[in-house]
């Protein structure tokens, strides 16, 4: 059975584990993401998750065994550098992964000593608090070419029919300067882009889709939505991987004054 892939906005940091002002301002999304396990097929097999917060000069598979939590955000509450999330390793699907790399021509970096970071244990603990998942990281190419990742994608398209949950964790909307911090009215010009996106990524053609995320720069408002682009560079790798399947706004809202969108390919 084809398990969906997803785009989802992780959040700022911890936010999920901590009080704000106002004191919902992250709660639509985090609901959102904790409804997700009960509106798939089946329990994934595993999960492969592509953050914005991993970087290197070749796509990297993480093969810890046992990774423990990269607290990559600064200036929270203590507490939430005690957050665990022991999620099981998945060592058997690791050569699944080199096999796809391979039969694409793509050459794959391994590294067994990296923690998941935010991008991957912030949405963990809220879709499977439990940590019953096994799960797998990959990288993001340094230079964030989105031709690269749309092919990354596709080479892993094959893990879909295999019951691995594809997730990449990002940000529709990530200029850090323009949030408004306790003040959730809307960001002026940040609109622009959201709704473009959404009509990107919705068309029910998967080449114009394709070949829209690939030139997103030229979008109104891009360069305002990411001055860099690493929190939107996890849905090229969705998008790769999905083959025709169309795309579907799967949640809508605002935090910080930032209009934020998740996207799931069925």
């Amino acid at each position: 059975m084809t398990m969906p892939a997803f785009y989802i906005p992780h959040g700022g940091g911890p936010c999920f584990f901590m009080d704000w002002t106002p004191p919902d301002t992250w709660n639509a999304l985090g609901d959102w993401m904790r409804s997700i396990p009960a509106t798939l097929p089946q329990q994934p097999k595993a999960q492969l998750v592509f953050s914005a917060h991993w970087e290197q000069p070749q796509f990297t598979l993480l093969t810890t065994r046992h990774p423990g939590l990269y607290y990559d955000y600064y200036d929270f509450p203590p507490h939430t550098y005690e957050l665990q999330w022991p999620a099981p390793p998945a060592p058997e699907l690791f050569e699944r992964v080199r096999q796809c790399m391979r039969s694409a021509g793509m050459p794959l970096a391994e590294d067994s000593t990296r923690d998941f970071d935010h991008g991957v244990f912030v949405p963990g603990l809220l879709m499977y608090p439990q940590a019953q998942v096994p799960t797998l990281q990959i990288s993001l190419r340094r230079r964030l070419d989105p031709q690269e990742h749309l092919a990354l994608g596709r080479a892993l398209a094959p893990l879909r029919d295999e019951g691995v949950l594809l997730v990449g964790s990002g940000m529709s909307f990530h200029n850090m300067r323009a949030f408004r911090y306790g003040d959730n009215t809307p960001i002026e010009g940040a609109e622009a882009f959201d709704n473009w996106l959404a009509d990107a990524v919705c068309s029910p053609n998967a080449a114009v889709r394709n070949e829209a995320l690939a030139e997103w720069e030229k979008a109104p408002g891009a360069r305002f939505a990411h001055p860099r682009e690493e929190h939107l560079i996890p849905l090229m790798v969705i998008a790769g991987a999905v083959g025709t399947a169309q795309g579907r706004l799967a949640w809508h809202g605002r935090a910080m004054g930032a209009p934020l969108s998740a996207f799931s390919f069925d």
